[in-house]
């Protein structure tokens, strides 16, 4: 098989064995169905894998063609890649006849290549074309939109998206720029932010939050993330388990109120005359917290700002095993 359509740009996956381990796919969970949300470079996968015996399945979602074009070069058969959002996993699901799965990971981090090929318009730090765009084929790009959108509005996504607190001084550069010409480059919005922010943390582009806040809104990727995280639950066989990295605080804070809000429940009145068995159940079990090693943070910068949670979904009735 080739991969000449694939670019040559090296991508690390961050927490790469931790994740896999997290899924236990031990004893006769081997032969289980398994979710890899995010292909990316297909890290996490092939370990999935290598570990899983011959009767498993491992299904894996992606936007990205680059990634598409990578997936397409597994030759197993136990293995199936979906040109798509993870957010469409019910659907996935439920067009291949699959009622539940033994575990769910998803890395919602964008992946290295994405980031280095300046084609692609993700970062500042090399100049390309401002797109943005995880599928290329789908949507508007980073450009369309700030040229169209108000200036309520860019402030209020880079403000949100971005925790940028120089957000009305941007959107305002922006709308100025723009009536003079098209902001098409990556250079010029990097530009355009430097000039409007005065002051930024030591070590720190100015232009970094912008970025990430137009990425995540182009792309939908809070959205998403809302919407996958019930559905991933409910895609959850009792003692399924849940593996989610984020790279962001909008991330994780959604991850961790989501999986705190399944695995407590609200107590009624102790006074009530309510039986043991009646009484509300958590429906997850916390499992981990982990973040990466020292040594992996010195070998791949971009991780130091990765958090996992993992949970197991708990039988719909009776309570912590």
């Amino acid at each position: 098989m080739t991969t000449t359509s694939v670019p040559e740009f090296q991508h690390r996956t961050v927490l790469l064995d931790e994740a896999v381990d997290a899924l236990d796919l031990a004893g006769a969970r081997a032969n289980g169905i398994y979710i890899d949300g995010t292909f990316g470079r297909g890290g996490h996968s092939r370990l999935i894998l290598s570990r899983l015996g011959p009767d498993a399945r491992l299904i894996a979602f992606d936007k990205d063609l680059q990634a598409i074009a990578n997936a397409e070069t597994i030759g197993d058969k136990r293995f199936t890649i979906v040109h798509d959002s993870f957010a469409t996993m019910a659907d996935a699901l439920a067009e291949r006849g699959i009622p539940a799965v033994d575990g769910i990971l998803l890395d919602l981090g964008i992946s290295s290549p994405q980031v280095d090929d300046a084609a692609r318009g993700f970062s500042f730090r090399n100049d390309g074309p401002l797109d943005m765009r995880m599928d290329t084929t789908r949507g508007i790009s980073a450009a369309e939109w700030l040229a169209t959108e108000s200036e309520k509005t860019l402030e209020k996504v880079i403000r949100d998206y971005g925790e940028e607190r120089f957000a009305f001084q941007i959107a305002k550069a922006i709308v100025a720029r723009r009536a003079v010409e098209p902001i098409s480059s990556t250079r010029q919005l990097a530009g355009i932010v430097a000039g409007a922010v005065k002051t930024r943390e030591k070590g720190k582009d100015p232009a970094t939050r912008t970025f990430q806040a137009i990425r995540i809104f182009v792309n939908k990727e809070l959205e998403d993330l809302e919407s996958v995280l019930s559905q991933a639950f409910n895609a959850l066989k009792p003692g399924g388990i849940l593996a989610i990295i984020s790279f962001h605080s909008l991330e994780d804070r959604m991850v961790k109120q989501f999986l705190a809000s399944k695995a407590k429940v609200e107590q009624p009145d102790r006074r009530l005359p309510i039986r043991a068995v009646d009484l509300p159940q958590p429906e997850l079990k916390l499992l981990a917290r982990i973040k990466p090693s020292d040594k992996e943070v010195d070998e791949n910068p971009r991780a130091r700002s990765a958090v996992m949670r993992v949970a197991m979904r708990l039988p719909s009735t009776g309570g912590l095993p």
